[in-house]
């Protein structure tokens, strides 16, 4: 079921007259308005069956759903909850003006992107201020590569926020993959792909265990540092994990030029026999 109200093109300010806010019921008219909650969901990794009870009973209260999506797609983010939502919603698709392509100068990702995110902070703005909460829906969890945070760091000042933690990407792949990440006083490093090689090779140099994500076209740079590290027969890479098309390969079989955004590597610590 898809109820979606708003174009991509246009997100609007305000909702209509009919849409529920927190107006406690019998208050004078004159009365100032509660303002609404900032809710940030965390919905999983992918499989629907991972969000949970409390994300999903807020998901289903709020009067606004909004959630962050490429242009020209669905999200998985929206898959996730599409069948919980309903017609009495104002769903907020907020499309990013770009992903991972790549920028010609004087263009920079970083200031599209504050631009993007200062102003989709200003249209919720006006719902919290109308008195509407707002569930902000993200993949994972909202506090870990997560989307939703750059919002909370604007509007988490002016209203009252409150984050429902979600199944993190890494622990779903580490699941899916059935590897223990880490045992005993083993610790655990999370990176990002994007990271410069060197900086790289010498994070995972002194890891016990590691997560690497955000593959997609830093694969190539990734799989060569578990090569010359003598990590490669311990890494383990998993596409799309918990989701419908998931994927596991052999680190050996990987297209670097076929790694899609939604994959990560796996490095587990050595196993201890407890």
């Amino acid at each position: 079921m898809s109820v979606q109200r708003d174009a991509d093109a246009a997100i609007p300010n305000q909702a209509p007259a009919d849409t529920p806010s927190n107006t406690p019921a019998g208050a004078p008219a004159d009365a100032p308005r509660p303002r609404g909650r900032l809710l940030g969901l965390g919905v999983g990794p992918g499989d629907p069956e991972l969000i949970t009870v409390k994300a999903l009973r807020l998901l289903k209260a709020a009067p606004v759903v909004a959630y962050f999506v490429a242009k020209g797609k669905k999200g998985n983010a929206f898959s996730i909850i599409e069948a919980h939502l309903h017609d009495a919603q104002i769903h907020l698709p907020l499309v990013y003006p770009v992903t991972t392509e790549a920028l010609e100068p004087p263009l920079s990702y970083e200031a599209i992107i504050a631009d993007f995110y200062d102003s989709i902070a200003h249209v919720l703005a006006g719902h919290l201020d109308a008195g509407r909460d707002v569930a902000v829906i993200c993949e994972g969890d909202p506090f870990f590569y997560g989307s939703y945070m750059y919002l909370h760091d604007r509007l988490a000042p002016r209203f009252h926020a409150e984050v429902v933690p979600g199944v993190c990407a890494m622990l779903g792949g580490a699941a899916v993959l059935g590897a223990p990440l880490v045992y005993r006083n083993q610790t655990l490093s999370v990176l990002s792909g994007v990271l410069p090689e060197a900086e790289l090779k010498r994070r995972l140099a002194d890891a016990d265990a590691a997560v690497i994500m955000k593959l997609g076209r830093n694969f190539d740079k990734v799989r060569r540092v578990l090569d010359e590290l003598g990590l490669a027969r311990r890494a383990l890479y998993v596409e799309r994990a918990t989701m419908a098309n998931q994927r596991i390969v052999p680190l050996a079989d990987v297209d670097p030029m076929a790694s899609p955004y939604f994959s990560l590597l796996v490095v587990p610590g050595e196993k201890w026999q407890g």
